[in-house]
């Protein structure tokens, strides 16, 4: 049985805050997750206390009880108990230094423990398992958040909207930088800074979001995936999606789950 929330940040949040989410899961056996990239930086509390064995790339992870879960490029493959709950919030990738004075490109395929970041997350992680319901936890983030607020300028609002949106990713790098008022070699710092991936990779890689986005939700074939998302043949649309995944489009269809990214088998 599994049970998923979400919800979108209260007014005055929503520039650090994209949303908070919580998946509870009770299985009569342990259960095989990937995730595949999504493009958002998380903060994730696991809320149960047996362990969970996490793979990205050739490192390992038993994950922390808080941790931080930056721009992945590559999916995370782990092993679920018979119970589990995950309580998370995704951030705008600029509010993450304003938080916690910490870049996102650090983070990027890895599972860090935040703990050690911030220790104040210790005694978080125990406010929010003491409570019952999503909203309840929703309330208690969102106030330290409030308290640790500060206020950002508009070219940070402009690379959040650039980085989380699927709009723009066929425009050039020099476009790019137009748009963002940077030169070219200065964008391409900024959003290794803030993503782990240079300014050419960032548009290839919102190109694959929103491949991924219409292969999940929508009728489309896939030939119409890659030339609404003006890859520049199937080839090429295959070849991106699997650098990312692992996958085919076409396999990744077949497997799908109902939450986007995340990929489910049963362990024998």
């Amino acid at each position: 049985m599994e049970q998923s929330n979400y919800t979108t940040p209260q007014p005055g949040l929503g520039h650090m805050i994209q949303g908070f989410w919580q998946v509870e899961r009770s299985n009569t056996a342990p259960v095989s997750e990937t995730i595949i990239p999504t493009g958002v930086v998380e903060i994730i509390f696991n809320l149960n206390s047996a362990s969970i064995h996490s793979q990205v790339g050739e490192k390992y992870y038993q994950l922390p009880r808080c941790f931080i879960n930056g721009f992945n490029t590559q999916p995370i493959e782990q092993q679920i108990p018979g119970h589990q709950t995950f309580f998370g919030v995704a951030l705008h990738t600029t509010a993450v230094k304003r938080l916690f004075n910490i870049t996102a490109d650090d983070f990027a395929d890895s599972c860090t423990d935040m703990t050690l970041v911030d220790t104040s997350l210790n005694s978080l992680w125990h406010q929010l398992a003491d409570q019952s319901t999503f909203a309840e936890r929703v309330q208690i983030l969102s106030d330290v958040f409030t308290r640790r607020m500060t206020r950002i300028d508009a070219q940070e609002q402009a690379f959040n909207r650039f980085i989380s949106g699927y709009t723009n990713s066929t425009l050039s790098v020099a476009q790019v930088a137009d748009l963002l008022c940077y030169s070219p070699r200065q964008l391409s710092r900024k959003l290794r800074a803030l993503t782990g991936l240079n300014t050419e990779e960032n548009l290839l890689y919102k190109k694959y979001l929103h491949a991924l986005e219409l292969i999940h939700h929508s009728p489309l074939s896939l030939t119409q995936v890659a030339y609404t998302c003006q890859f520049t043949d199937q080839s090429h649309f295959n070849k991106t999606f699997k650098s990312f995944t692992g996958l085919t489009p076409r396999e990744y269809r077949n497997r799908k789950s109902q939450l986007v990214g995340h990929l489910f088998e049963n362990v024998r």
